[in-house]
C-alpha cells in the first residue's frame, strides 16, 4: 500500500505545481492590466491556495517544493552579481556604501527606539530592531525585470539589496549579544563567536561565490552554445547554494559572489551568461511567490498587536530617512535620494528566518520565560508584518522605477 501511495502523492504534489503556474501566469496577466505588477497577483494567489484560505498548497506540499525557494533565491542572487559591474558602480559607489549603512542602521535604531520606549524592555527592542534592518531582494528584483528598468536609480536598488543581506546578519548578532547579556548575563555569551561569526559568514559567502565564478569562467571561455551555457549557469547556482546551506552561509550573498566575478573578471566577462538565465527565471519565480504567499498566515495580523504597528510604521521611516540621508551625504543623482527609500520595503527570506533563529536561541533555558517570549513574539510580529511589506513592497518599487524615468516597459500586450 505504502508504494503505491509514494508514486501517488508526487504526482498529486506535480499537478498542484502544474496547476500553479498556469493560474500564476493568468492572475500576473491580470495584475498588468490593473497595473499592478504581476509579483502581487502571485503572492495573493499563493495566499488563497495556501493554508490561510482554501489549503491546496498545505505544509506537507510547500516542505516538498522547498528546493525551488533555495533555486529561486540562487538565480536571484546571481542576477543581482551581474548588476554590479565595477565600471558601472564606479560612479555610483559612494553613494551605495552611505544609503546602504544608514538605511540598515535607520530602521534599526528607529524600531529599538520606539519599541524601547513602549515596553521598556531592552532586549526585545534590541532584536525587533535588527530584524527591521533585513530588505528582500526577490520581489524587488521581479518588479526590475518585469518593467525592464535601467539606471542610477535601478543600479543602486540593485547594490544596495544585494549588500543589505550581509548587514542584516552582522547587525542581528551583535542585538542577539546584548540582548543575551541582558537576559542572562555576560558570563553565558561566548564573546568570540559572537564577534567573529557573522563577518565570517559574510567573509566566507563571498569567498565561495568567487570561486566558483572563476571556476565557471574557465569552464566556458571557449563555449558559445546556449544549452551548454545553460547547463554551466544552473549548475554553478545549484552547487553554490547547497553549499552555502551546509556551510550556513548566506546563499544570496554567495550567488551574487558568483555573479560579480562572473561579469567583472577582466578578460574572461561573460553577460550572455545572464542573458541566458534570465530566459528561464519567469516559471520559476512565479512558483516563487506563489508558495512565499502560501507560507504567509493571514490570521496572524489579529495578533500584530501595537509592537508590530511601531515595527511597521518605524521601519518605513528609517528606511526611507536612512536612504534620503545616505543619498545625499554620498551626493547620489536626485531620482536616487528621492524615491530609493521607496523601493525597500519588502521583507522575507532573511528577516523570517533570524525571527526563526531567536526563538530557537532565546528557548534555552538560560533565558527563562522572557526568551521563550521573546522568541514567539518574534516568529509572530515578522509573519504578520511580512505580509503587510510583500504586499505594499512592489507597487512603490513601481512607482518609483517609473517616476524615476528608469521603466522601459509600463504595460506590456
Amino acid at each position: 500500500m505504502l508504494e503505491d501511495l509514494i508514486p501517488r502523492s508526487a504526482d498529486m504534489v506535480l499537478l498542484i505545481t502544474g496547476m500553479a503556474l498556469f493560474l500564476g501566469w493568468g492572475i500576473g496577466l491580470l495584475a498588468q492590466k490593473i497595473k499592478i505588477p504581476q509579483v502581487v497577483g502571485h503572492i495573493v494567489l499563493g495566499v488563497i491556495l495556501g493554508t490561510s484560505v482554501l489549503g491546496i498548497l498545505d505544509t506537507q506540499t510547500l516542505d516538498s517544493l522547498v528546493f525551488i525557494n533555495f533555486l529561486a533565491l540562487g538565480f536571484i542572487g546571481f542576477d543581482i552579481g551581474g548588476e554590479l559591474s565595477f565600471r558601472g558602480l564606479k560612479k555610483l559607489g559612494r553613494p551605495i556604501l552611505w544609503i546602504s549603512i544608514l538605511e540598515a542602521l535607520g530602521a534599526f535604531l528607529l524600531v529599538t527606539i520606539a519599541i524601547y520606549v513602549y515596553t521598556r524592555k531592552l532586549y526585545l527592542a534590541l532584536i525587533f530592531g535588527a530584524l527591521s534592518s533585513a530588505t528582500a531582494p526577490a520581489a524587488t528584483v521581479d518588479v526590475l525585470r518585469e518593467y525592464q528598468a535601467s539606471g542610477p536609480l535601478t543600479t543602486t536598488l540593485f547594490a544596495v539589496v544585494g549588500i543589505d543581506d550581509g548587514l542584516a546578519i552582522a547587525i542581528y548578532a551583535f542585538a542577539a549579544f546584548f540582548a543575551k547579556i541582558l537576559l542572562a548575563g555576560s558570563e553565558t555569551v561566548n564573546y568570540a563567536k559572537v564577534i567573529l561569526l557573522p563577518f565570517a559568514e559574510i567573509l566566507g559567502a563571498l569567498a565561495l561565490g568567487f570561486g566558483i565564478g572563476v571556476l565557471v569562467l574557465l569552464l566556458v571561455r571557449k563555449i558559445t552554445s546556449r544549452g551548454t551555457i545553460l547547463i554551466f549557469v544552473i549548475g554553478s547556482i545549484l552547487v553554490t547554494t547547497s553549499l552555502a546551506n551546509l556551510l550556513n552561509l548566506s546563499l544570496i550573498l554567495a550567488n551574487m559572489a558568483v555573479g560579480m566575478t562572473i561579469i567583472n573578471l577582466p578578460r574572461y566577462g561573460r553577460p550572455d551568461l545572464f542573458e541566458v538565465a534570465r530566459s528561464i527565471t519567469p516559471p520559476l519565480f512565479i512558483l516563487f511567490f506563489v508558495l512565499v504567499g502560501a507560507r504567509l498566515d493571514v490570521s496572524k495580523l489579529s495578533s500584530l498587536g501595537i509592537i508590530g504597528l511601531l515595527y511597521v510604521v518605524f521601519r518605513t521611516i528609517g528606511k526611507q530617512s536612512g536612504t534620503y540621508v545616505g543619498a545625499r551625504i554620498g551626493k547620489a543623482p536626485s531620482a536616487v535620494s528621492r524615491y530609493l527609500g521607496l523601493c525597500l520595503f519588502s521583507q522575507a527570506g532573511v528577516a523570517i528566518g533570524l525571527s526563526i533563529e531567536t526563538a530557537l536561541e532565546f528557548g534555552a533555558k538560560e533565558f527563562g520565560s522572557a526568551g521563550v517570549e521573546l522568541g514567539v513574539m518574534a516568529v509572530t510580529v515578522i509573519a504578520a508584518t511580512t505580509l503587510i511589506f510583500q504586499l505594499i513592497g512592489p507597487p512603490c518599487t513601481r512607482f518609483a522605477v517609473i517616476k524615476a524615468g528608469e521603466a522601459k516597459v509600463i504595460k506590456r500586450k
